[in-house]
């Protein structure tokens, strides 16, 4: 501040108006400004940081930082991602690397933290999911994607017994979390540059409901029955909802998708992932993630 005051002490004491010292925002301390920008969400810090250089250094500070990493990013650093060189980095450079997408298991998981809230998103895909049928090209195979998150995603021709699990252990924090399948009716491709969606092998979805279901390590269930449909369109179904009280304990979910009325046959359904995030970002993640 004291950059800004003139020498003379007739300009401090009022005798010349036109020169007299009027605080500037540039003028508040780093540090003052960084406490302000604690209380602010990751885009409005950003936002402020083009403001001038006291903003600017300010959004540099780790612990403004460490307050918008989730509690357990020690945990998704070292037992989930392993790559513990992510701790040598600045604070706002690790919160803008886990925000983006983060393979893990081989390629097969990925996680990434809601931009907006630092929310822990996870997405499985369908080769880390049990499948029944799989390696029978008779009735399941692996295609090539360029509409999900992974290289590729399970299609099915037909079936009788249909069923897609899967489960997942992880230190998830205190909060609500929804599950979802990501499925699609139909097989879709290019052609000419446009979007098309072959429907031969769709059938079978609505003559009984797919039934879905999770259960948790501590004895949380929750199940919900609907039939499939909207061909052509990838569609977020609703396993169900499961809460964490205990941030440093380590919670297994559990999950599923059955049809397994033997009296018909059904097939024609791409399975991309199951997703898991915090009910909060119910409505963000699925206007994100359906189409």
């Amino acid at each position: 501040m004291g950059a800004n005051v003139s020498g003379d002490r007739s300009d401090c004491d009022g005798d010349s108006p036109s020169t007299s010292y009027r605080p500037r925002l540039g003028d508040i301390p780093e540090s003052c400004v960084a406490l302000v920008l604690m209380r602010l969400d990751p885009p409005e810090i950003c936002n402020l940081a083009r403001l001038n250089r006291a903003f600017h250094g300010a959004s540099l500070a780790d612990f403004v930082w460490e307050s918008k990493l989730p509690s357990n990013y020690g945990f998704i650093v070292e037992k989930v991602l392993q790559d513990t060189t992510l701790f040598n980095l600045a604070k706002r450079e690790l919160y803008a690397r886990l925000s983006r997408p983060n393979s893990f298991a081989d390629g097969t998981k990925e996680l990434w933290l809601d931009k907006n809230s630092g929310g822990v998103c996870l997405s499985i895909s369908s080769k880390a999911l049990t499948i029944t049928g799989i390696d029978d090209r008779r009735y399941w195979s692996h295609i090539s994607t360029e509409e999900s998150r992974f290289p590729t995603v399970a299609y099915l021709q037909q079936i009788w017994w249909f069923e897609v699990g899967g489960e997942l252990e992880f230190q998830f924090l205190v909060g609500t979390y929804s599950v979802f399948f990501r499925l699609q009716l139909g097989r879709s491709s290019k052609r000419l540059g446009r979007r098309v969606c072959n429907s031969e092998h769709i059938h079978g979805w609505d003559i009984k409901p797919a039934q879905f279901q999770l259960t948790t390590s501590d004895g949380q269930q929750a199940s919900n029955k609907c039939y499939l449909d909207n061909p052509g369109n990838w569609v977020l179904y609703h396993v169900g909802d499961f809460v964490v009280g205990n941030p440093n304990a380590l919670t297994k979910i559990k999950f599923s998708l059955t049809q397994i009325d033997c009296t018909h046959t059904k097939g024609g359904l791409c399975v991309d992932a199951v997703l898991m995030y915090p009910s909060s970002l119910k409505k963000e993640v699925t206007t994100c993630l359906q189409g």
